[in-house]
């Protein structure tokens, strides 16, 4: 029987739903505008890949069923918002200046830019209080989470994406330049989404061997993802996309098409998808999730 991945991330999106109804709310009613703005982009749909992504690499090594009780749901949460953040802040008007983000007008647009900042800011913090609070998932020792949280930094702090992103709104589109495209992909894309699927691992206590495994899959499906959304960016439309289509050769970015060309960038995208499945050869059917997402990445077109 073939793997139901829309039904596994409809589900791990309602179960993060469901989670954030009974978890996240206001301190005070001094902060609930706060509240409300952090919100309005969290629970403003995606596909959450992410989170997916770390629930299925702990259930390659844990099994385990799919329900509000699963062990790793909250780190899974923290992981939406940590995303979430720097979705805020690349819309911002100092950044990519963009109106619409899944469909919906962007935060900045809703609660004005000084909000948006600070939902950015709550949600981000927000997430480490999340893999720090042992009380949310005494399930897992505390050493665990701590060095899950470490990946986390890293994936997308001043070393990682916040470098990527540094980078990309610096570059000159003018002179592409093929090792920053590649610079600015890894660290702005890649490295987060190769932490989740590491941080699955950690958390089921893989073992090195494993979590290297897991680690390079990542790594691989994240910089395919960014090729094709750029690549997406050219080919589909606003309405497809939830979001304005064109934006990078209107803000002059230094893309990977632009870079290396159209035909390369399907190619390599192509290669990636290939050797992170190739990476799953050493498990049996159990991989079949994380097989079928890279599929999945693939052959998006929205």
């Amino acid at each position: 029987m073939s793997f139901n991945l829309d039904g596994y991330l409809s589900t791990v999106s309602l179960l993060i739903d469901e989670w954030t109804v009974k978890n996240f709310a206001a301190a005070s009613s001094q902060s609930k505008g706060l509240y409300d703005s952090m919100l309005y982009s969290l629970n403003a749909g995606g596909k959450k890949v992410r989170p997916a992504l770390l629930m299925m690499s702990y259930n390659l090594f844990k099994n385990v069923s799919m329900d509000s009780m699963h062990p790793v749901l909250s780190y899974a949460a923290a992981v939406e918002m940590a995303h979430t953040y720097s979705l805020i802040h690349d819309d911002l008007p100092g950044m990519d200046n963009d109106d619409l983000r899944r469909g919906k007008p962007s935060n900045h647009k809703v609660y004005g830019e000084a909000t948006a900042i600070l939902a950015g800011d709550g949600l981000l913090t927000k997430s480490f209080e999340i893999f720090m609070n042992h009380g949310m998932h005494s399930n897992i020792p505390i050493n665990i989470s701590c060095a899950a949280a470490f990946e986390l930094v890293k994936a997308i702090g001043s070393d990682g994406m916040v470098a990527g992103q540094y980078a990309d709104i610096n570059a000159n589109s003018d002179k592409p330049d093929k090792e920053l495209a590649e610079y600015i992909h890894t660290h702005k894309t890649a490295y987060f989404i190769a932490a989740c699927t590491k941080i699955g691992a950690i958390l089921a206590a893989a073992g090195e061997e494993h979590t290297a495994h897991l680690e390079s899959y990542g790594q691989k499906i994240g910089l395919a993802f960014q090729i094709i959304d750029d690549i997406l960016d050219i080919t589909a439309t606003t309405s497809e996309l939830g979001k304005t289509t064109g934006s990078d050769n209107k803000s002059n970015k230094l893309t990977y098409p632009q870079a290396y060309g159209m035909e390369f960038s399907r190619q390599k995208a192509k290669e990636l998808i290939d050797e992170a499945v190739s990476r799953l050869s050493i498990y049996d059917e159990k991989a079949e999730p994380l097989r079928s997402l890279a599929v999945f990445i693939a052959r998006r077109n929205k």
